[in-house]
Parts: structure tokens; C-alpha cells; sequence
């Protein structure tokens, strides 16, 4: 398994646009897709930083999901403009998820 942490900086004054697009139809297009949506929210120390967290089996099975949710017609025609429009930059990273470690505090 692999997990991709998407981090996007919204432009100014966009987020209450964005998270209502968002929930309201790519969260629930990703759900329709099997797309394994793990978290996402607001930074709690910047209101225009917003997170997406997925899981995938794979960078191929990554790679071809990705490939064909972005490339449909419902994404295309749905809400892709309007979530554009809100982004200014984005980054991702992928890490294998058997490798992620958590401090338990010792």
C-alpha cells in the first residue's frame, strides 16, 4: 500500500468555495470511483493551506486510477473548473505506507 499526501495552498478568499465543492462533489465523485479518501481538512495554522490524504495498493494502481478519474468526462465537466480556481500551487508526496512510522513517545 501506498499513501499520497496532497497539500494544496488555495488563493485567497477561495476556501469556503473550495471545501463546498469539494464535499459536495469531488469527495463524493472520489467516493463513486473508489477512490480510498483516508483525510482532508483545513491546517489548523493556515486557513488557505487544505490537506487530501489517499491510499492506493500500488504507484501503478495510483497511476491508472488517477490517469482515469482526472480524464473523465465527470470530472471534466464537473467540478475540475471550479476546484482549479481556487488552487494556487499544490504538492504531493507518496510514501509506502508499511514504511510510515509512528512516535509513540519513546
Amino acid at each position: 500500500m501506498i499513501t499520497e499526501i496532497r497539500i494544496y495552498k488555495l488563493k485567497e478568499n477561495t476556501s469556503s468555495e473550495f471545501y463546498k465543492v469539494f464535499t459536495e462533489q469531488s469527495l463524493p465523485m472520489m467516493n463513486r470511483w473508489n477512490v480510498n479518501v483516508v483525510d482532508y481538512g483545513f491546517s489548523l495554522i493556515d486557513k488557505d493551506s487544505f490537506h487530501l490524504i489517499r491510499s492506493y495498493k500500488s504507484i501503478e494502481h495510483r497511476k491508472a486510477s488517477q490517469d482515469a478519474f482526472y480524464g473523465s468526462d465527470e470530472w471534466i465537466h464537473g467540478p475540475e473548473k471550479a476546484i482549479m480556481e481556487c488552487i494556487d500551487t499544490y504538492n504531493t508526496s507518496v510514501v509506502d505506507s508499511e514504511q510510515l512510522k509512528i512516535n509513540k513517545g519513546t
